[in-house]
């Protein structure tokens, strides 16, 4: 391998830097209240870290932070609102289908990150899909 740093991963969608920083931090938040302006910033400074300094393996490693926190979301009770999860599930799964058009082992060592993540997004999709209850 070369001294210079891969940058390919960079060009892969803008989308995780705009949408994952309020989504990750609505799942970080406790569950009884919105997020606060405090978490998104923080996550939106993380994301941005990892894009200006960081590596693709760290950007992976923090792909795979959120996807646990989305698979953990997926099993939680059928009252939590599951729209912040489908959104940094689905911006995920895209990422790592992508993956298959780059160099590296990316797309390989993210296989299980997608079937888990595709079985989350069914129980989430469900979720969102049934009525609520206003009792």
């Amino acid at each position: 391998m070369s001294a210079r740093r891969s940058l390919v991963w960079l060009g892969l969608t803008p989308e995780p830097e705009q949408e994952l920083p309020a989504a990750v931090a609505a799942l970080r938040a406790p569950a009884d209240g919105r997020p606060r302006s405090a978490l998104v910033t923080a996550e939106r400074h993380r994301v941005e870290r990892l894009v200006l300094r960081g590596t693709q393996r760290g950007w992976l490693r923090y792909l795979a932070e959120v996807a646990d926190l989305v698979v953990e979301a997926a099993t939680e009770p059928a009252g939590a609102d599951p729209r912040p999860a489908l959104v940094a599930g689905e911006v995920v799964l895209d990422h790592h289908r992508m993956l298959i058009g780059l160099p590296g082992a990316g797309y390989a060592r993210t296989a299980p990150q997608r079937r888990d993540l595709e079985e989350a997004l069914a129980r989430l999709r469900s979720r969102h899909s049934e009525p609520r209850s206003t009792a």
